[in-house]
């Protein structure tokens, strides 16, 4: 009976799983209340979820805000254009649906188009911001490329996200189970599959830094022609400085020869 309590059971390390995901859910839950840090929080809750799965050793209120302080500025820049265009597409498609325009019909198809890709982006754009460090711009781009690239998870990933929502229809009494699991449970699930989406992005020797972001582009090759031109610049000021040795090395010659004629 006593090994089911042991701390390296299968028991209480699941019982310290779940208290780490509702600390993470409280913690997220705070941070979203003043809405304008709210993609900081997501941010940083998907940082510390995809710890988790990958079994890498964290703190975990320590590891939340670090990763809340470093993303402040992108996460929060992000989300602010990701409310904005949210709130576009939701007025876009009220106006829409009471409207009598012959070529609404149109108009409300190309929206959903565009909808659908925001949607996508969205799904990844936060956990793609708390893996890889890279410009607001690129972010954005890799998480929709990320997206398109892996179309079935993406779905799944949808599906799960929404699993929240749904319940919360369905049934209010799941409102405290929602407080306490309600963003780091499907964070967690969803961390599973973007670990494995991640991982053909990344580096195949990769340094063990728990406690730092790896910086990585999406595009492979843009990254390889950094370090290329890296290594050529080096090895041109290697030259020159070979050939500045080269020619004082005759001159030293010189002076001592000198030196010895006149000894003479």
């Amino acid at each position: 009976m006593g090994r089911f309590f042991n701390l390296d059971s299968p028991l209480m390390t699941f019982l310290s799983k779940m208290a780490d995901l509702m600390i993470l859910n409280l913690l997220t839950l705070l941070c979203c209340l003043p809405i304008i840090t709210a993609g900081d929080a997501m941010t940083a809750l998907y940082y510390m979820t995809i710890k988790m799965v990958k079994n890498e050793e964290c703190y975990i209120v320590k590891g939340y805000f670090k990763s809340f302080k470093e993303n402040f500025k992108q996460a929060t820049i992000i989300w602010l254009i990701a409310l904005v265009v949210g709130i576009i597409f939701t007025g876009d498609f009220m106006i829409l649906r009471n409207s009598t325009v012959s070529f609404g019909k149109v108009i409300m198809v190309l929206i959903t188009i565009v909808a659908v890709i925001y949607l996508f982006t969205m799904i990844y754009i936060f956990p793609v911001l708390s893996r890889f460090e890279n410009t607001v711009k690129n972010t954005i781009r890799n998480s929709f490329l990320m997206s398109v690239l892996n179309l079935p998870k993406t779905i799944l990933l949808i599906i799960i996200n929404l699993i929240p929502t749904v319940l919360l229809l369905v049934t209010l009494q799941a409102m405290p189970l929602l407080i306490l699991f309600g963003f780091s449970v499907p964070a967690y699930v969803a961390s599973m599959l973007f670990v494995k989406i991640f991982k053909r992005f990344e580096p195949e020797e990769e340094e063990e830094t728990s406690d730092e972001l790896e910086t990585l582009s999406f595009i492979r090759e843009e990254e390889e022609e950094k370090q290329k031109a890296l290594r050529e610049n080096a090895q041109a000021e290697q030259d020159i400085q070979t050939g500045e040795n080269a020619e004082d090395a005759p001159s030293a010659q010189t002076e001592e020869i000198t030196e010895l004629q006149d000894n003479e």
